[in-house]
């Protein structure tokens, strides 16, 4: 039989080839990194949106058959200006808050309490969005290029969620690591398609012959309008998602941290600026327009456009496979920034302590636990269909940029001095332009599904509010300055429950007998058990107890004339304690401990209820305490 501490060894072992080995607190500043690994772990969502973003568009203007592509490039404009706005604020931000300002801490450093936590509720939105919406749109573009996968949506979903979630619970620097080599892949592919586009453009006159012809378009459908229009900018302002990223993870960076955000986020913006007008220019030029997303034959705009450029050769094949990766592995932007954002969230007493709390490998594993969660129910509600999340999307993302910018503003003039007219002109603009995005986002999106973002986001706030007044009330009546208190001690009143004599039952006695004189003994009656423990009782207990001196615990057979075990106890326990006023109650709980969890389904859980019950029962006199018997087999 093989040694217990042979058999933990093991089980440690394959925990660390899973999740990587523990890091010691000094190796913090080794997990730092620089932009060549920031970029792939703060910038995975915002360039990944090139993917998506257009797409989403496009799909708005499916009714106007191939004239739509025609309005893409004006709004693409549109987007990468409101791009460069932001860009611009949130280098301030940087500069203000080196030390990691997000939305969140900057609205209620400077806007006050309420507006920090509507920014942290609209945030929270956004990354679980973030995450959903990446991996879906991955596997989008999979099925895409293999349409009999399409069946399989959410299981493919379901499953790079689960690879997502390892990799970032094994630390920065191995995420880093890991997502490296596919997001190079995908800017160089996507940058490639771009430059071969161009050529070819300008060198037919901006008259392109596709490679491989796109699908051909349905009949138009509907007409133009200023509503059809704001939709259309509302949907392909998803491609901005992502931008706040590198501005909340400031401190996972290498020194000077400020000047390293700085860069990261200047290179993020400028590949992504590119991505968008390239694409924007290409579509109508090759004469794409969005296909029916969930419908048979469906194909993504990047598929037929890599398709019309390049054909389907090597290139398109390497292309698609970056593309179904980075969109994939773009929800690891919200996994870098989600635990970041509750761990501030819950120091100020907003969300659970456990937030706070660092993982093995240094991250904030309860933030990634509850991520990886919320991820998944939504991706199982909505199927794992981008084009079904989209509508949820932005509202929380430009909500967070207005009230960034805002309380930045409030910052600068604070703070004054030199620059600071400059800074609270950008960040005044920054906010003015995203609020006013937010509204029309909120507008255009809210009957296809916004107002589930309206209706979660006060939601939040309520639970939010409601875990800082449970921990303030708690506060109030633990929390003391005075001596401990020494008066009114005595021995505690034991309850040790038995079922049978046997070496646990012998184990916890001989514990009983250190902590009280008074000791009493429960057995529900049970047939001829309850007969056998009472004949072995006199020579098991009482005759080796007189012999050391020890005084005689009492058995107590309790009935149970329905067969219950755990309330008869229970009952007897809260019986004592009332009739004792002056003195305390020990419930000790025998349990079996075994050496392999399912094990454990082959005994029952008695003492579990009868712990649960006594410790909810809500009386201070009474303590419950296990003593266990490890089993050596």
């Amino acid at each position: 039989m093989r040694p217990r501490s042979e058999n933990w060894g093991k089980r440690v072992n394959l925990f660390d080839t899973l999740f990587g080995r523990p890091l010691a607190t000094e190796e913090e500043k080794a997990e730092r990194i620089g932009p060549l690994k920031g970029i792939p772990i703060f910038g995975l969502d915002a360039l990944s949106s090139a993917a998506y973003g257009p797409e989403a568009a496009l799909t708005m203007l499916i009714a106007l058959g191939m004239a739509g592509a025609a309005y893409v490039w004006p709004i693409t404009i549109g987007i990468v200006i409101l791009l460069g706005i932001v860009y611009f604020s949130y280098r301030q931000t940087i500069s203000a808050y080196p030390q990691g300002g997000g939305s969140y801490t900057v609205a209620t450093e400077n806007l006050g309490e309420g507006a920090g936590l509507l920014a942290a509720a609209a945030l929270m939105i956004d990354y679980v969005l973030t995450a959903a919406v990446g991996i879906s749109a991955g596997v989008g573009a999979l099925v895409s290029a293999v349409p009999s996968l399409q069946s399989k949506t959410l299981w493919f979903c379901l499953a790079i969620l689960f690879v997502i979630t390892v990799v970032n619970l094994r630390g920065v620097q191995e995420t880093g690591g890991v997502f490296l080599l596919p997001t190079y892949i995908f800017i160089f592919c996507l940058l490639g398609l771009i430059a071969v586009g161009l050529v070819k453009a300008f060198a037919a006159g901006g008259h392109p012959v596709p490679v491989i012809p796109p699908p051909k378009l349905t009949a138009v459908t509907g007409t133009v309008g200023a509503w059809l229009l704001l939709r259309t900018f509302s949907s392909g302002c998803t491609a901005m998602t992502g931008v706040e990223a590198v501005s909340n993870g400031v401190m996972a960076f290498r020194e000077p941290t400020d000047k390293t955000a700085k860069l990261t986020l200047t290179t993020i913006i400028g590949i992504l600026m590119v991505m968008l007008l390239g694409i924007a220019y290409l579509v109508p030029a090759y004469g794409i327009a969005a296909t029916d997303p969930g419908a048979p034959g469906y194909q993504s705009v990047l598929s037929m456009l890599l398709a019309a450029v390049t054909g389907r050769g090597a290139f398109y094949w390497v292309s698609i496979a970056s593309i179904l990766v980075v969109l994939s592995l773009s929800a690891n932007t919200a996994f870098a920034d989600f635990p970041r954002l509750a761990r501030a969230i819950a120091q100020n007493g907003y969300l659970p302590h456990a937030f706070v709390i660092r993982g093995r490998r240094l991250v904030y594993a309860q933030g990634i636990y509850a991520l990886a969660a919320l991820t998944g129910v939504l991706l199982i509600i909505f199927g794992g269909i981008t084009d079904r999340l989209i509508p949820l999307y932005a509202v929380g993302a430009f909500l967070a940029f207005t009230l960034s910018q805002a309380g930045m503003v409030v910052h600068w003039r604070r703070l004054g001095g030199p620059g600071a007219r400059y800074s609270m002109v950008l960040n005044g603009l920054g906010a003015l332009a995203t609020g006013i995005t937010t509204a029309v986002v909120l507008l255009a999106k809210f009957v296809d599904g916004a107002w589930i973002t309206v209706l979660l986001i006060p939601a939040l706030i309520w639970m939010m509010r409601g875990v800082r007044r449970h921990y303030a009330l708690v506060g109030e009546e633990i929390n003391t300055m005075r001596p401990v208190e020494t008066t009114n001690l005595s021995e505690p009143i034991v309850l040790l429950p038995l079922d049978r004599w046997s070496l646990v039952a012998d184990k916890a006695l001989r514990y009983a007998w250190t902590l009280s004189k008074e000791i009493h003994v429960l057995h529900v009656h049970f047939g001829e058990e309850t007969h056998s423990l009472c004949r072995k009782w006199g020579e098991m207990v009482e005759k080796p107890a007189r012999a050391a001196g020890l005084p005689l615990p009492k058995l107590v057979v309790l009935d149970s004339p329905y067969r219950f075990i755990v309330k008869p106890i229970v009952e007897y326990a809260i019986r004592q304690q009332q009739e004792q006023p002056d003195r305390s109650i020990t419930v000790l709980l025998p349990e079996l401990v075994e050496s392999h969890w399912w094990h454990y389904l082959l005994h029952n859980n008695r003492p579990e209820a009868i712990r649960a019950l006594l410790l909810f029962d809500g009386n201070q006199r009474i303590t419950v305490a296990s003593i266990p018997y490890h089993l050596k087999a």
